[in-house]
């Protein structure tokens, strides 16, 4: 949370662009409030592909291989199904599509999302994108979810979609202060 991961994909994907390459962008579909497109907290969005739990990254994009397709960006990637990292992973390997993916590597509760742990296992390279605690300077690594009345919480669904108004970004150090889950 507030590193900048979907500014960073939508600049990458604008270079791209700038040059004539083409691109798909995707999204995981979360919820049915879900809007398919990948924006920034500056303001900067694009539109995307929307892909549910049972979408096959790979399938789809084999049947776009009349196209020029030069690389694939992937917004929220934490969210996806392992079998979902697999297959881009796939496409990365047999169809030499280079696969960005951005994404949260911990829940609100300190454990890996279902996404996140098998892309930090298959990975080609991993580049942290940092941010500082908002209780400290120290690098956060770590996010808290907080209710109406600021009080953080340690149950409740994985997913809740929300911005600065329910996560805050916290360093390991004020994580457990907060959380003490460990």
């Amino acid at each position: 949370m507030n590193a900048g991961k979907s500014t960073a994909l939508l600049q990458t994907n604008h270079n791209f662009i700038e040059n004539n390459l083409e691109t798909l962008v995707f999204i995981p579909k979360v919820s049915e409030d879900s809007i398919a497109e990948v924006s920034s907290r500056i303001g900067i969005k694009i539109g995307a592909i929307e892909a549910d739990n049972t979408f096959n990254f790979f399938d789809y994009v084999e049947s776009k291989r009349t196209s020029n397709i030069k690389s694939i960006f992937i917004d929220e990637a934490q969210f996806l199904k392992t079998n979902q990292i697999e297959q881009l992973a796939k496409i990365a390997d047999k169809l030499n599509i280079p696969v960005l993916c951005y994404g949260l590597r911990t829940n609100f509760l300190g454990e890996f999302f279902e996404g996140s742990s098998r892309l930090l296992a298959i990975a080609d390279n991993l580049h942290e994108i940092k941010t500082i605690c908002s209780m400290c300077t120290k690098k956060a690594i770590m996010v808290v979810r907080v209710d109406t009345n600021g009080n953080v919480q340690t149950d409740g669904k994985v997913v809740a979609l929300g911005g600065n108004d329910l996560y805050k970004s916290v360093c390991r150090k004020h994580f457990r202060k907060l959380t003490k889950i460990f």
